[in-house]
């Protein structure tokens, strides 16, 4: 079986680090495992600092930011999307994730924001929460 290539929503990401267990979890250490590929984009990554470093993060310590940032980098494939959608109206911001998905020649989408699972598709790649690709992928 082909191993699924995604591109991981921040709040996906942010999930993984501070629940510890759970779904956003589950997926996270699938990437570790090797089992998917994340795809990233800069934007996406500088999303994910500048989220970590809101004041209502500051209970994670820096080292524990510091390396799950790092495996993150280490188990990802970083695109550079040069396509820029206007896909999104009511959060132009979410637009990235639609640009590293179409860079990275991503099967999914995961993510928790209304506007992006509303759209269920975009260029034949699924946009699905974590519950839903972990059904599809590993049961």
């Amino acid at each position: 079986m082909k191993k699924p290539r995604v591109v991981p929503d921040t709040n996906i990401l942010i999930s993984a680090l501070i629940l510890g267990s759970g779904k956003p979890r589950d997926i996270f250490n699938k990437s570790l495992n090797g089992e998917i590929t994340f795809i990233l984009s800069e934007e996406l990554l500088e999303e994910l600092i500048e989220v970590l470093n809101r004041p209502k993060f500051s209970l994670i310590t820096n080292e524990e930011k510091t390396d799950f940032l790092k495996n993150i980098k280490e188990f990802s494939q970083l695109v550079s999307p040069y396509q820029k959608f206007n896909i999104i109206l009511k959060d132009p911001e979410d637009n990235k994730v639609l640009e590293a998905a179409v860079e990275g020649d991503a099967d999914y989408i995961i993510t928790g924001d209304e506007h992006l699972l509303e759209l269920k598709e975009f260029r034949n790649i699924k946009i699905v929460n974590a519950k839903e690709f972990l059904d599809i992928n590993f049961t």
